[in-house]
């Protein structure tokens, strides 16, 4: 009788745990579903000086450093990026070199269609930013030079236009290169 009790509360259990409502308190927290922005929001609180935030187009290749984590989202481009800049402006403790492909500025619309669209917009989430534009490949080496030491985070996007990457180096938002100089100057 006592076997028949149990295997009936066992039974109950898992039947109460397929159902919808009570789905996340019975899984394990690393199979909880979590929100993008959320993710973001607290990758930032730990990074800081050095480490990059990118975020890329659909081609963006899985790098096999471990230091270089991936993430895909399911949202817009564009949203991401103005999501990041505006997490960036907020932020006490970091602030941003940002890097766009040189070469977006030479992709023409008939290859590849609703580039003109996105550079605008772009320009205008990035107005007023400290903004610089290298050749894909440099940006490219000086990521992987920093993730020798220091992590990134890769946010893959679906955008499927050509040079689209929005490349975040961080620096420190409380001092600046100026600063730094000047108290070298003053130690020696």
């Amino acid at each position: 009788m006592k076997g028949l009790i149990l295997g009936f509360l066992v039974l109950a259990l898992i039947a109460s745990c397929s159902t919808e409502k009570h789905h996340n308190a019975c899984n394990n927290d690393k199979t909880k579903v979590r929100n993008w922005k959320t993710d973001i929001s607290e990758t930032l609180k730990v990074f800081g000086h050095r480490n990059w935030i990118v975020i890329a187009d659909a081609a963006y290749p899985q790098q096999s450093n471990p230091a270089i984590q991936t993430i895909t989202i399911d949202a817009n481009q564009l949203e991401a990026v103005e999501f990041v800049n505006q997490l960036i402006d907020e932020a006490r403790h970091v602030d941003a070199n940002i890097f766009i492909d040189k070469e977006m500025a030479f992709v023409p619309e008939e290859n590849a269609s609703g580039i003109e669209s996105y550079r605008k917009a772009l320009h205008q989430i990035l107005e007023g930013e400290n903004v610089k534009t290298l050749l894909h490949e440099d940006i490219i080496r000086e990521l992987d030079a920093s993730a020798k030491l220091f992590n990134v985070l890769i946010i893959k996007t679906d955008l499927a236009i050509p040079y689209t990457s929005v490349f975040f180096q961080l620096e420190c938002g409380y001092w600046n290169g100026e600063a730094e100089k000047e108290l070298r100057n003053t130690i020696k």
